[in-house]
């Protein structure tokens, strides 16, 4: 095994810096590549028609929500398994991870059952309707046949990175999303002498890009670093670890989508083309938007690690990174969604009101996303140190005590432009809270140890 495995690999040792750009770099990777996959995905559907558009936007939320919850599951398994790395006890890493695997799994299976059964009223309720409500059902219970792969490849990747590999996670994603950009259009317009699907062929081309991802996720768990156990010694335990953190963490997670979720059913009062165009910007915003998150996906190991380490500067240190690094992005982001944003919608649809909708959602919504990552950062550092309830709160205040409120005053006032500067404002506020709050904690925890 050589020196740079994650046998032997960590991020208790060398330059913090480099640590946070490998991570992240490796993440960004994966995740733009994952988010032009959707683009792309909207691109292909933008040819068939504007109600295939709207139907993929209505899927958005729901999507969100359940990989929300699914990523609960691995922020827990992955709050204790980094400090169970940086502690040195490899053993007891293992289990963690071949349990936590295990709960996705389960949970993975028995959610998309659920969304399977109760699709048709989900999408009636989020303001689905006619032809699109059927467009929709017929997308998500493909959609549901590729969850459980898509799950555990996703959590995978998290853990290989509490493990201490910053670099295979990348490729795990980034290959799956070239696989659904290369399945999706014989599938979609029947090329090959396939027939033509359309939206259907879009929900099949994920299913077996994420598909392959979860074959790369489980070598390298049982083969390349052999991560896997089938013992079931202290699964309780585990079971109880990874749920005081990933349940509050889920739940976090799942204000995002939430959100999304209100926004979609507020957007649908103005009509089909302005939800297609809140899909469409949607979508182009996530692609700077996952420069962000690769961002913030470096605070847990790094944290995690070193605080099991009790290496309590290198905590502040790859924090203090973190944060500036998202706020420099921030504003590169904003300028460039200001410049091209409209170029860039166009070359999805050419409906002009498609078009306006997702500009003005480019000229304001992007402004806030070097704020968002603070607040992804401080959400990483909290479970990182299994402190999972203050993200918990800030979530609940965010959507309930402020978003909601303002946003249906905003969608009555100014229409739907109110609503997406409701979002970036929001963003804001809580980015600077969310960063106050964990530098507080870390202060008060670090004075009693």
């Amino acid at each position: 095994m050589s020196q740079t495995s994650p046998r032997n690999a960590g991020f208790t040792e060398g330059d913090m810096s480099s640590h946070v750009l490998r991570l992240s770099g490796f993440m960004i990777m994966g995740f733009l590549a994952m988010t032009l996959a959707q683009l792309v995905e909207a691109a292909y559907l933008g040819m068939v028609g504007r109600e295939e558009l709207a139907a993929v936007a209505f899927t958005f939320p729901v999507v969100m929500a359940f990989n929300a919850a699914t990523r609960g599951i691995g922020i827990g398994t992955g709050a204790v398994l980094a400090r169970a790395i940086g502690q040195g006890d490899r053993d007891y890493a293992a289990r963690l991870a071949s349990h936590g695997l295990l709960l996705t799994l389960v949970f993975t299976m028995l959610g998309a059952i659920v969304l399977f059964w109760q699709a048709p009223a989900l999408f009636r309720l989020l303001g689905a309707e006619g032809h699109v409500l059927e467009l929709t059902v017929r997308y998500i219970s493909i959609w549901c046949l590729g969850v459980p792969a898509f799950g555990l490849s996703m959590v995978g990747s998290g853990l290989m990175r509490s493990i201490g590999d910053p670099a295979f996670p990348g490729y795990v994603m980034t290959a799956g999303s070239v696989a659904q950009v290369l399945a999706g259009p014989p599938l979609i317009f029947g090329w090959f002498g396939l027939p033509a699907m359309g939206i259907e062929g879009a929900a099949w081309a994920f299913v077996l890009a994420r598909g392959g991802s979860f074959c790369m996720t489980f070598w390298w768990f049982a083969f390349r670093e052999r991560m896997l156990s089938t013992a079931m010694t202290g699964f309780v335990q585990s079971a109880r670890d990874i749920a005081h953190v990933g349940i509050p963490a889920g739940a976090s997670n799942l204000i995002q989508p939430l959100s999304s979720a209100i926004i979609t059913r507020l957007l649908a009062g103005f009509g089909t083309s302005v939800v297609a165009g809140y899909g469409v910007a949607a979508r182009l915003d996530a692609v700077v938007t996952m420069v962000v998150i690769g961002i913030s996906a470096s605070a847990a190991p790094l944290v995690g690690q070193n605080w099991g380490a009790r290496l309590y500067d290198r905590v502040d240190e790859a924090l203090r990174l973190g944060y500036r690094y998202c706020l420099i992005w921030g504003v590169i982001a904003a300028v460039i969604m200001w410049l091209f944003g409209e170029f860039f919608a166009s070359l999805i649809s050419s409906d002009a009101e498609v078009i306006e909708t997702a500009t003005w959602y480019l000229y304001v919504v992007p402004i806030s996303i070097g704020f968002m990552g603070m607040i992804n950062i401080a959400n990483a550092s909290f479970n990182a140190l299994s402190k999972p309830m203050p993200p918990l709160l800030l979530s609940l205040v965010r959507l309930f005590g402020v978003y909601i409120p303002l946003a249906v005053a905003a969608s009555h006032w100014f229409g739907f432009i109110g609503i997406f500067v409701v979002a970036a404002l929001v963003n804001v506020i809580f980015g600077i809270a969310g960063w106050s709050w964990n530098r507080y904690l870390i202060k008060s925890l670090r004075t009693r140890t």
